[in-house]
């Protein structure tokens, strides 16, 4: 059988209208910040594992850029043992000297211990959810169909600040760094144990793991997530029982 390949030049061309997309500005600074933007940025995580590497990574950017962070990627899931919690919780002083050591990632001493703390924190939000009402698991219906189950502990705590209304920016100045709700989030957060999780580290990370939709009007990823309906409305929360 014939195999046809594609030409150099259909790969560039596929290359350039990829490039050619409309997207939110930052999108655009590389082809890394592209991928991330196309594939991740925005769309709905809720994993615990998920959540908790998201907390670690928007912490870890405090004062750099995001393309710092997002480089070092694989090898702070290296380090940190792939963000599980449980196995991150057991990290010893040992641990701690040799991230600080480690020139593959951000080697901040208080944003490491930050990490360690984080994951301990994130295994006492399991246990919590009959004390603590925010940390009940429940579903968010998508438009278009569908549904996000949000499980107990972190999930159920970060999801369930997710605001009814999205912003519905049209430029980078309609884009809020902080809000009503990122910074009850980070009160919450900080409340159980998390550490590095001020408003607008909470916003970043909302942004990022699709609690709201700060894709500006006109990006092909504007309501990729489906949480949001086209005027920036959320359907509501339903409660386990």
């Amino acid at each position: 059988m014939t195999q046809i390949h594609p030409s150099p030049e259909g790969t560039a061309s596929e290359a350039v209208l990829q490039e050619a997309l409309p997207r939110t500005e930052w999108a655009n600074g590389s082809a890394m910040m592209r991928h991330y933007y196309d594939h991740e940025w925005g769309l709905p995580v809720v994993s615990e594992a998920g959540l908790y590497e998201r907390v670690c990574l928007e912490g870890f950017q405090a004062g750099l850029s995001w393309a710092t962070i997002l480089a070092r990627r694989d090898a702070f899931r290296r380090a940190f043992a792939a963000f599980d919690p449980e196995a991150v919780a057991d990290f010893s002083d040992d641990d701690v000297e040799r991230l600080v050591e480690d020139a593959s990632i951000i080697r901040s001493r208080p944003k490491i211990l930050a990490a360690i703390g984080n994951a301990r924190a994130t295994l006492k939000l399991r246990a919590a959810t009959n004390t603590d009402p925010l940390t009940r698991g429940f579903v968010l219906p998508l438009w278009g169909g569908g549904e996000l189950e949000i499980v107990d502990g972190l999930p159920a705590l970060i999801w369930s600040h997710a605001p009814e209304v999205t912003p519905v920016p049209e430029s980078i100045a309609e884009v809020p760094t902080q809000s009503t709700e990122s910074r009850a989030l980070s009160k919450r957060l900080k409340e159980r144990g998390f550490r590095f999780v001020g408003p607008t580290t909470a916003y970043a990370l909302m942004e990022a793991v699709g609690m709201v939709d700060t894709h500006w009007v006109g990006s092909h990823k504007r309501g990729a997530s489906r949480v949001y309906s086209p005027e920036g409305r959320r359907r509501e929360f339903v409660r386990l029982t």
